[in-house]
């Protein structure tokens, strides 16, 4: 039976960063996914699932060798990001402000995935079981015995490990096999992803304006097309309304974009379209013995402010931290005692994000002309106060 110091169970962005991150250190890590990422050439079109990564999580792709391969690819960097209800409220961050060169790029989620997963191949010290399911583990005081299934052969094996991560996303079976439970609920909305051309040639901005429906959403993409640029648009809105925009053509999804965005939209022209329900999901704790969650195995929130991904990208480079520190220290680093410090750095940031968002989205949706007057001061006062902006700005881009 093979043994390994850590084994990760789900090899998405987070999982294939994570894996990348504790090799470096020298542990020897496993890694468990169902499907490799597919080959990429930029004859492909815009994959709709896009991230806005903040400075933090590129320092992190630097990092771990995959940020160089992305910038080979495609990527769209952006400097300032608007936000507003009414133009008379419009707030900009801008990246000079805070002495950044940007502020984040636009980057498709399958590309950071596959620049994550060339470095583990040729990583010696990761193993990659793929394709393969987890079917069950069972823990001791020293290790954790997993067995898994090869999808080809359709054969059981087992592997042992002195540390269990699950980063298999919001409905976590390692989560659910650990007896872990969640709070959360659904916010009875969904968001629509609609990637377009656009007249403007490429932007530098990102931007939202916010309704008692939900916001609508800009995000630049890289590249020339046939009417100017690329965008990546995101439409928040009751579940009955985006399921009937979902059933639209592109051409009649078009028309009802142009009347519902803010001109600064322009002309557009509808490429892609695809939709997700909204939900909040938090873990009762990260931690159970040997086994650890991260990113969306451990927290969903709402995606208004794109936080989602960062914020798994900072619970990776907490834990290597926390294992690094032991290592230095002599310490047995994967004792349970020891793996409790990575809940202790992250719970209260992911817990603060998510209120946050949360207050957002309940104070943009309610309907009384007194919130609504309130709000729009509120933005406007945050404009007139460089010095709260620019540390808000600095919290969200991880510097």
């Amino acid at each position: 039976m093979e043994s390994f110091d850590c084994v990760i169970v789900g090899g998405g962005m987070v999982g294939a960063a994570s894996a990348l991150s504790l090799a470096n250190l020298g542990l020897s890590v496993a890694i468990v996914e169902q499907n490799q990422p597919s080959s990429f050439d930029n004859t492909q079109p815009f994959d709709l699932r896009v991230s806005a990564i903040s400075l933090a999580s590129e320092h992190l792709l630097t990092q771990v060798e995959a940020w160089s391969q992305l910038q080979n690819w495609r990527l769209c960097p952006y400097k300032r990001l608007g936000v507003w209800e009414h133009s008379y409220s419009y707030t900009e961050f801008n990246a000079t402000d805070i002495q950044q060169p940007h502020l984040g790029h636009i980057i498709e989620n399958r590309l950071i995935q596959l620049s994550l997963w060339q470095q583990i191949k040729k990583h010696k010290g990761i193993t990659t079981f793929c394709p393969a399911n987890l079917l069950n583990f069972s823990s001791t005081d020293t290790d954790v015995k997993i067995t898994l299934l090869d999808n080809e052969s359709s054969t059981q094996f087992e592997i042992n490990t002195k540390l269990l991560i699950a980063a298999d996303g919001a409905n976590s079976q390692v989560r659910k096999l650990a007896n872990i439970g969640i709070t959360g609920w659904d916010y009875q909305q969904s968001a629509m992803l609609i990637n377009v051309e656009t007249k403007t040639p490429q932007q530098n901005i990102t931007w939202q304006q916010f309704f008692e429906t939900g916001p609508v959403a800009l995000l630049p993409l890289p590249g020339v097309s046939d009417l100017g640029g690329y965008a990546s648009l995101v439409w928040y809105h009751k579940k009955a309304e985006i399921k009937r925009l979902s059933s639209l053509s592109n051409g009649q999804l078009q028309d009802e974009v142009l009347q519902n965005f803010p001109e600064r939209l322009g002309h557009i022209k509808v490429i892609g379209k695809g939709a997700f329900p909204l939900t909040r999901r938090h873990a009762n704790t990260y931690q159970k013995g040997q086994v650890l969650l991260l990113g969306d195995a451990a927290h969903t929130i709402n995606p208004m402010a794109g936080q989602g991904v960062n914020l798994g990208f900072k619970d990776v480079k907490a834990l290597q931290t926390v294992i690094s520190t032991a290592i230095a220290n002599g310490e047995s680093w994967f004792q349970p005692e020891v793996l409790a410090r990575y809940e202790s750095m992250r719970r209260k940031d992911n817990l603060l994000m998510m209120s946050t968002m949360d207050a957002l989205y309940t104070s943009f949706s309610h309907p009384s002309p007194a919130v609504k007057f309130l709000r729009n001061v509120g933005i406007s006062v945050a404009n007139k106060v460089p010095l709260l902006k620019n540390k808000a700005l600095a919290y969200a881009c991880g510097v």
